[in-house]
Formats: C-alpha cells, structure tokens, sequence
C-alpha cells in the first residue's frame, strides 16, 4: 500500500459540466494512521439480492447431500472455483405467500419474498405490503451513501393492472418496497443507470441526449481537466486502480451507445427502451457491470436485480429453448422438460456468475470487493409444476469479511422461515432486529 500525506475524502467526486464521477476507493481515501491497518477504518458492508422466477427445476439445483460443497450443483456450476464462496440453504418456507387470500401464486412469490408478510389483494393503485428486508439495510446505510437503493432488471415494469390472477403487477414487477404502500420499480435502461451514476448532459430532453451521443463524447471528457489534477496527486497504486475503474466506464459507455445505435438502426417495432440490448446475455452483463461499477464507487451498497419478472413468457433460443419460460415451469415432472428448465435456470445464475467473479477479481483495500460483499440468489416458488412455497432455492454468496461461512449445503428443520435468514444477515451486517415478517428466531448455522 502507498501511503501519502494526502488524504481525500471517501465521497471524493469529480464534476464537469452535466456529469458527476464518483471515484473507487483509492489508498489516498484511507487516512495515514489507519492505512497500515485496514480495521481501523469503517468496513464497508454491502447486500444485494438477485430474484429470478417461475420457481427452479430442482433435481439439478439441489446438492445429492448437506456438508461441505465439493463439487456445485449443475445449476450453480458457473462459479466452480468459487466453491469456498457458496452457502447454499435448504428447507426455508416463504409462509406468506400462502396466507395471501386469492391471488397467483407467481404474484405471491415475488410479493412477498423479502417482506414474508402477505400483501393486499387488488388490481388498482392502493397496493398494501410490507418494508423489504434491503431497504431495512437501505435506510441505515443511505447515511453513508448518495443511493440509498438501486433497482435492477432485465424486464421492463410497464406492465400495469392485474398480471397474475387478481394481483396488481406491483407485486410481480419488482421485490423491493420501501414502504408498505411504495413499491420500488426496477430500472432495466442501462443508459437510465449510467446517468443516475455518472450524470447526464445537463437536461432531461432527448434531443439533449442525441445531440451529446452525436458529438460522440464520453461523460469522462466533462471531468477530464479534474482527471488531469487529480492523476498528478495521487501515488502511483493509486493511479492504477483509477485507470482501471476508468477503463470499465468507457467500456460501459461504448457499450450502451453501441446497442443505441442499433437499436436507431433496427426501429424495433416493440415497446423498449433505447439503449436495451436485444440480447440478454449483453443486456445481463451490461446491467451487472454497472452494477459492480455502482459498488466500486460507493455511491450505493445495497440492490436487488430480477433477472427475469414472474410469469416471465420470455424464450431462450439462444441456448436451444424455444419455450416460454412460464408455459415451461410447468414442467408435469417430465425429464425432458425439466432439463430444459434446468437450462434456463442455468443461463440466468451464469449471468449472475459473471458479477461475482468481476467483484472478486477487483482489488479493495488488502482484498477484493467480494470480500465485503454477501449476494443472495433465489426465488419464491422451489418446484415450479407445484408452485410450493416451501424449501426455496436460496444460495449466499459471501466474502470473508460478511461473517458467513461458504463452502456448504445447510438445511433446517422443517418450516423454518425464509424471514428467519433475513434478520440473521441484518443482524451481521450490524442492523440487529427482534422480529421481521413471520421470523421465530436467528439462524445459527450461517458461520462456523
């Protein structure tokens, strides 16, 4: 570590006109007294969850046994390598979903999935849930932050009015609520997210916007005297890790204005935002990036990203799945079909695969941004043909630093409460609760 007598604050940003860059951490971020030893300095602590639907072909997601993860499931097998990472949990029921009188059972899973306490049954705008267990962790975090919150999506959430059996499509369009009466909409534009990080031209107008693109200028050219400034104070690890963090801006600028331009050029005929990638693995891994790109920068620490909307009708043929996802998780225990689900479910936690490996292959302080970082990745429905709320699908991924222990297949006693991990994973993030949702108590097995 380099260590100079200049100190810069954490929150550091640089601005130029219609843009706003917030910087990585950097050495020169970490007062001289507490550079030689990281735990003196706050540590940063950081949640997202990832929810995808329609449930999961479980034959190929569940571990042959609880212990240690020798070897991931065929559903996780993306992260091999990262084995020491994974705490996959077993026999965890969203109760919930069943106490919602009438209603789909996909609304019921996505609406009640981080908030375990049923939601008012309607089809208009006086949508009635509960606080999320991010936005727990939002609200005391978003002291330290400039986002208390972001997010995600792949799907837009245009959708409006009834999506699933009497339920408003509130419930099915994102996860996160802010409060009982707010759900939060996830943003599936990259470009929308690049300028919610980065800043924009200055003005909301589209013709704004064209004109910027046309002049083909990278938000980096409006800080680029401040760039300049800073470069010539700061050591040269330092300089390092800023060139890098500014390679990865670029690299997500060019390609948000690639798909632009071809989404100009192609006139979709469909309702999509511009800037959309028609290809979801781009569009997944645009998103993630700019996800990873929003962690490094500090500018939010918490998020959750659907990777897919319930009732999701969306085919993948990509990977040899011409089904709709929803007809297809009805799958009647047929092998072919649920193999086939296994390959969408699959493709899905691949992208997801690809983030953590990005945060754990990015240097913070003396380790990696994984190392402070604890993922959640499920849904609330297990076997998709019975639409049980029961024994969900939930894996941790967790950095050292988060106080879960990976590498293993943990199950619980039979109707634990899904709400019983979320106050266990607040408690170790240092937002300890007495009760939340239908919780009966912490778990104890997260750490060994």
């Amino acid at each position: 570590m380099f260590i100079r007598k200049l100190h810069m604050p954490r929150r550091t940003v640089l601005r130029g006109l219609g843009a706003t860059l917030a910087l990585p951490l950097l050495d020169s971020m970490v007062p001289a007294l507490t550079a030689l030893s990281r735990t003196a300095a706050a540590p940063i602590r950081r949640l997202g969850v990832f929810y995808v639907p329609n449930g999961m072909s479980m034959p190929y997601w569940s571990p042959p046994q609880v212990g240690p993860l020798t070897e991931l499931p065929p559903t996780l097998r993306s992260l091999a390598g990262l084995e020491e990472r994974v705490l996959m949990c077993g026999a965890l029921d969203d109760e919930a979903a069943n106490l919602v009188t009438g209603g789909g059972d996909h609304a019921r899973s996505a609406g009640t999935f981080l908030t375990c306490v049923p939601f008012k049954l309607t089809t208009g705008a006086d949508v009635y849930a509960s606080v999320s267990m991010d936005q727990i962790a939002a609200r005391e975090l978003a002291k330290e932050t400039q986002l208390a919150s972001i997010e995600l999506g792949i799907e837009s959430n245009a959708m409006l009015g009834s999506c699933d059996a009497g339920a408003s499509c509130a419930y099915t369009n994102t996860v996160a609520w802010r409060t009982p009466t707010t759900p939060l909409p996830v943003e599936n534009d990259p470009r929308a997210v690049f300028e919610r990080l980065f800043g924009t031209s200055g003005s909301t107008d589209p013709a704004a916007r064209l004109a910027r693109m046309r002049k083909d200028r990278s938000v980096l050219d409006a800080v680029n005297e401040e760039l300049g400034d800073l470069e010539r104070e700061i050591g040269p690890g330092d300089r390092l890790k800023l060139d890098e963090y500014l390679s990865a801006v670029r690299d997500a600028e060019r390609r948000i204005e690639m798909a632009e331009r071809q989404n100009t050029r192609e006139l979709p005929l469909v309702d999509q935002p511009i800037g959309t990638p028609s290809d979801y693995a781009e569009h997944a891994k645009l998103m993630m990036d700019l996800l990873a790109l929003a962690y490094q920068t500090d500018l939010t620490r918490i998020s959750t990203f659907m990777l897919a909307r319930e009732v999701s009708a969306r085919a993948y043929p990509e990977i040899g799945v011409s089904d709709s996802h929803h007809p297809l998780s009805h799958h009647q225990d047929k092998p072919a079909n649920l193999e086939r689900l296994h390959k969408v479910n699959e493709y899905h936690f691949r992208q997801f695969a690809h983030l953590v490996r990005k945060l754990a292959a990015t240097p913070e302080g003396d380790g990696t941004m994984l190392d402070s970082t604890l993922l959640l990745y499920g849904t609330g429905i297990s076997d998709s043909n019975t639409h049980f709320h029961d024994d969900l699908p939930v894996a941790l991924i967790a950095g050292k630093n988060t106080g879960v222990t990976g590498g293993r297949y943990v199950r619980y006693p039979r109707g634990t409460p899904i709400a019983n991990l979320y106050i266990t994973i607040l408690d170790k993030m240092g937002f300890p609760l007495e009760k939340f949702g239908d919780s009966t108590g912490m778990l104890k097995d997260l750490s060994v």
